[in-house]
């Protein structure tokens, strides 16, 4: 384990930028994953780290210390409280990151799905977009698209957001959905606020797309014109819609509900 006092580091600069942006990651294949419960998820999945940065006080942590025994041969890096602190968004860090590659899946055209799939067109909130990781894992949906505008899958909101669920999926992110829609064999669902047909009413036994926009705007008009169905979600007469990622539970839990107890 190295120690590590000066800002100006040259692994310290590279962290920061990596840290700050969605471009950078992507570029580089790699993301930065903050405190135990994240580092532990992806050792859990087999993801090695290959940097791992400590402070001093967290490494007197036996959860911590286990964690960097996990992480192999990864290069550890003990740093001041204080500086530890400039790294991260947190305003009370727990004193671990972990630098990774991103895990990786096939790619446009080449890949393709003909189960169960998330598309997120321009969801910018990376709280709506962790949020929406996490509940397509808990309803046992595997394959997410996120298109152009939505927030990086792997930035450090989305994924303290989605609290590990990114290592039991298959990200992929700027996907032409209209292009991917083209040859997707089962039913692609345009959820909409209103002049939908109510989601209740609907079969959700096959496979399913299910599409969900942007917090303010929703869905683009062209990806809703390439859904096979409109779905919307019956609300109390004086409500007008609902957060994207609460209908995005309600609409999984639904599919769910029909194929265990139909």
């Amino acid at each position: 384990m190295k120690t590590v006092t000066s800002r100006d580091n040259p692994k310290l600069k590279a962290l920061r930028l990596l840290l700050a942006d969605a471009r950078k990651q992507r570029a580089s294949g790699k993301s930065v994953l903050e405190g135990p419960h994240l580092v532990a998820a992806a050792l859990d999945h087999g993801v090695l780290p290959d940097l791992v940065v400590v402070s001093e006080s967290a490494v007197k942590n036996p959860e911590v210390l286990a964690l960097i025994e996990r992480a192999g041969q990864a290069e550890t890096l003990c740093l001041p409280d204080a500086l530890f602190r400039s790294l991260s968004e947190l305003a009370s860090p727990a004193g671990l990151l972990a630098r990774i590659a991103i895990p990786a899946v096939p790619s446009a055209p080449s890949f393709e799905i003909t189960g169960d799939c998330l598309l997120l067109d321009a969801v910018q909130d990376a709280g709506n977009v962790g949020t929406l990781l996490r509940t397509a894992a808990a309803a046992g949906v595997r394959d997410v698209l996120l298109g152009p505008g939505c927030a990086g899958a792997w930035t450090p909101r989305v994924l303290r957001a989605a609290q590990g669920a990114h290592f039991g999926l298959r990200l992929r992110e700027q996907v032409d959905l209209a292009a991917f829609l083209k040859g997707y064999p089962g039913l692609s669902i345009a959820t909409v606020a209103r002049e939908g047909e109510p989601l209740y009413a609907l079969d959700l036994t096959r496979p399913v797309a299910w599409l969900f926009g942007n917090e303010g705007q929703g869905l683009s008009a062209g990806l809703v014109a390439r859904a096979l169905r409109r779905a919307t979600i019956p609300l109390a007469p004086d409500c007008e819609s609902l957060n994207v990622a609460a209908a995005a539970a309600i609409c999984l839990f639904e599919m769910r509900r029909q194929r265990e107890f139909r």
